[in-house]
């Protein structure tokens, strides 16, 4: 496969994207860095992912990580954390979107051989469809004939609510053949963090953070960031944000 002219030196680059228009691997200049100390309601989360990507970066055992469950509740942003925390270990990270999976083991042999470890990072990992691309996934998830490469974990994000996944994970649907596929892709990640819907008061924690100094009628803020969340179909971090936004704005 050709990744095109352009040569990443892993040294000073973090992060990249697969472009599959250009059908190349692109640096990423601006990296999204999410401090972890932002993210609330999800310690027990953080914990555990903090955990397994430090057993990573050793060589000591770790799995491939599924973060699903509730839009807006902080998958992607732990992620994003996960390389703020670890990146000056030498942790690098490839972002993929669900529809060029196909190509994760080209990608893969570019990188098997270098001194940096590798996140795979695919968000809105999508399991109501069968794609003919996960079989890709899974292979590299478990290996074939060839052993999974030991510097490379993949960590996806899944909207897929928590009925649908739990019952596939226990076996509980009636399994035709695209059922169980989806099952056995799901069943390959070692490590599975749900996200539930975020409470009214770790909501209201994360608007405080935000507006930290910033106002001084804390009920009224409360108040009105009540009302937006309910606008906006509930509440979360991604709900808090936008709510920030919204008053930074001057918006009615």
């Amino acid at each position: 496969m050709a990744f095109g002219k352009l040569t990443i030196d892993w040294r000073s680059t973090l992060a990249a994207v697969w472009r599959s228009n250009r059908h190349f691997l692109k640096p990423i200049r601006n990296v999204d860095l999410v401090n972890p100390d932002n993210l609330q309601g999800i310690d027990e989360h953080k914990e555990k992912l903090f955990r397994n990507t430090e057993h990573f970066l050793r060589g000591k055992p770790a799995s491939h990580a599924l973060l699903w469950g509730a839009s807006g509740a902080g998958k992607s942003s732990l992620i994003k954390a996960i390389l703020t925390r670890y990146h000056t270990y030498g942790l690098r990270m490839i972002q993929i979107s669900k529809d060029d999976l196909g190509v994760l083991v080209d990608i893969t042999d570019e990188i098997v051989d270098s001194h940096h470890r590798f996140i795979i990072y695919c968000d809105d990992l999508d399991f109501d469809e069968g794609k003919s691309e996960y079989r890709m996934l899974k292979s590299i998830l478990e290996g074939t004939l060839e052993k999974p490469p030991e510097n490379v974990l993949i960590y996806a994000t899944s909207n897929c609510n928590k009925t649908t996944l739990e019952k596939m994970l226990k076996g509980e649907m009636p399994m035709d053949n695209v059922t169980e596929n989806k099952r056995l892709l799901a069943d390959r990640f070692g490590l599975s963090l749900p996200f539930h819907p975020m409470n009214k008061d770790t909501y209201l924690d994360i608007v405080d953070k935000l507006f930290k100094g910033r106002v001084q009628d804390s009920e009224l803020l409360h108040q009105e960031a009540t009302t937006f969340a309910t606008g906006r179909g509930g509440q979360s971090g991604r709900t808090a944000r936008h709510f920030f936004n919204h008053c930074q704005t001057g918006l009615n």
